[in-house]
């Protein structure tokens, strides 16, 4: 599960997940719901990302920026996740396609990932979430 959440300028994303590596991989797909429609991404060609950081909720900011620096580097949009969290450091794989202005319905243009309203955590029922604010 994932949800965008009221920020006054820009907007807050968030991933739930029954574990925090799902939690992270729909978050990433919140991003990616942020920018266009995510179900008309195919999930054609594979990246591969890496990222370390000493706090989880930072690895969370860390993981969408990587995110937003491989779709502005390979002109990409992403529609799927596979993430895998060890100690402090995330392994993952995001599949997309080529943008495509015409099919992808764009929204918005994100610029990064920010620090604020940056959490990690679960909740009382046992599900995991992260989430920040993204700048658009």
């Amino acid at each position: 599960m994932w949800e965008h959440f009221h920020h006054q300028a820009d907007i807050g994303v968030r991933g739930i997940g029954a574990t925090m590596a799902e939690a992270f991989a729909e978050g990433a797909y919140a991003l990616m719901a942020v920018i266009c429609s995510p179900d008309k991404v195919k999930s054609v060609e594979s990246v591969k990302i890496r990222c370390q950081a000493p706090e989880l909720d930072l690895l969370f900011a860390d993981w969408l920026n990587e995110l937003i620096y491989e779709m502005d580097t390979r002109g990409m949009l992403f529609s799927r996740f596979e993430v895998e969290i060890v100690g402090d450091e995330l392994t993952a794989r995001a599949w997309g396609e080529p943008a495509d202005a015409d099919r992808h319905e764009f929204a918005v243009m994100v610029k990064a990932a920010t620090y604020m309203e940056l959490k990690a955590g679960h909740d009382n029922t046992g599900q995991y979430f992260v989430q920040c604010v993204v700048d658009v």
